[in-house]
């Protein structure tokens, strides 16, 4: 038989055998398909590539109806980011939430952020750049006093608002009592062995009130004195407890803040919670008299408990220069942790402004109307006390 009329039976058709082509190479596995490559199941069918000479391949179908050699041109083109990893060889998901984390180049992609959360993390950005570029360049206020209203406002207030807010949530009551533009002189009871509960007075001011307003503290020597913090309280708006200070100060307009019991309410014991201290000899009131300014009672529940003090070392306060050495609940038993307060709930209440215009300036002159006067405000704080004292519910809730 010779070699053109050679035939090759097939299923029962008949197919003729062109031996004088030569057959093309094909890669190595080209012709022969490993076990699950489809080989089987498409029943032997040739691969249906055609080359831009319209030559069929004579391979057999395999994977997507195509040989080895042409699957790849046949199978489906799948997206950026998704398919086989292919590090692992593991499928990547092309939906839910973990897609949304995988790029186009199959690595992790930063979560999108809501368009309102982007807008507000950009501001604030743009404000801390601004904030820093004032600061470098010299470009903001200090008044006579050394308040810095921006470092306040955008650096000191915010460190103590999550203790105003999460920590002992204090809750403010009676902001419509304190003037809107006015001056007026906030008197307040002084507890919780660290003074906390002026700078939650400051908060509750800039934060509840209407206006916003800011309050400045009249301090005590001490207390300005102290490296780091003294600074800090002076930018804050603090000032040194002086007459002729607090008197312009009230008389521009500003609210100023005094705590009459002074160390002597911070330092005292647990057991005298809530009791206030003498008020001295009523310089407070001598103040507002001369500045013709309102007085507003404030009463401060919850800063008590802070730090429960048990004991005062005496000899060691003297050792040291301070006015107490407390030992609370707390310190110095738990060490380092003995400095966290105890997250007690508070309550900061502003009573209603007491007049002294119908007094006079002058009446800043006359001790008995000045005793009077300071007697009347400390009574009004101390019923405020009770009177929150006996609507709470407990120390912590």
């Amino acid at each position: 038989m010779s070699d053109e009329s050679e035939r090759l039976t097939a299923g029962g058709d008949v197919i003729p055998l062109d031996l004088t082509r030569r057959r093309a190479r094909r890669p190595v596995g080209a012709g022969s398909h490993p076990a699950g490559s489809g080989t089987h199941a498409q029943g032997r069918e040739r691969c249906g590539h055609v080359d831009e000479r319209g030559e069929p391949c004579r391979n057999y179908a395999g994977v997507h109806g195509r040989c080895v050699v042409h699957a790849e041109e046949a199978a489906p083109r799948e997206p950026a980011g998704t398919g086989p990893d292919p590090g692992t060889g593991a499928p990547r998901p092309t939906a839910g939430p973990t897609a949304a984390l995988l790029g186009e180049d199959g690595g992790l992609a930063p979560p999108a952020l809501d368009p309102t959360t982007a807008a507000e993390f950009e501001a604030a950005v743009e404000r801390a750049l601004a904030f820093l570029r004032r600061r470098l360049t010299g470009d903001y206020h200090v008044d006579e006093y050394g308040f810095d209203r921006e470092l306040t406002e955008e650096v000191l207030l915010p460190l103590a608002r999550p203790l105003y807010q999460r920590w002992w949530r204090v809750r403010t009551l009676g902001a419509e009592h304190v003037p809107d533009d006015t001056g007026a002189l906030l008197v307040g009871n002084h507890a919780g062995t660290v003074p906390w509960d002026a700078i939650m007075v400051k908060v509750a001011l800039l934060d509840d009130h209407p206006e916003g307003r800011h309050l400045r503290e009249l301090a005590a020597d001490l207390a300005l004195r102290v490296p780091v913090v003294g600074p800090l309280a002076r930018k804050s708006g603090n000032t040194l407890a002086r007459d002729d200070d607090a008197i312009r100060l009230l008389r521009s307009g500003e609210l100023v803040g005094v705590w009459p019991e002074g160390f002597k309410g911070v330092g005292k014991h647990y057991r005298d919670r809530y009791k206030l201290q003498r008020f001295g000899r009523g310089g407070f009131v001598e103040i507002a008299l001369r500045a013709q300014a309102p007085i507003v009672p404030t009463a401060i529940v919850g800063s008590e408990e802070i730090y429960p003090i048990v004991a005062n070392v005496r000899w060691l306060a003297r050792l040291l220069g301070l006015p107490y050495f407390p030992i609370t609940w707390q310190f110095p038993w738990l060490g380092p942790l003995g400095l966290v307060p105890l997250p007690s709930k508070w309550i900061i209440e502003f009573g209603e402004p007491i007049d002294t215009t119908a007094y006079g300036p002058e009446a800043a002159d006359d001790p008995m109307t000045v005793l009077e006067l300071s007697d009347r405000v400390r009574d009004t704080v101390q019923q405020m006390l009770y009177r929150t004292l006996l609507g709470r519910r407990s120390i912590f809730f």
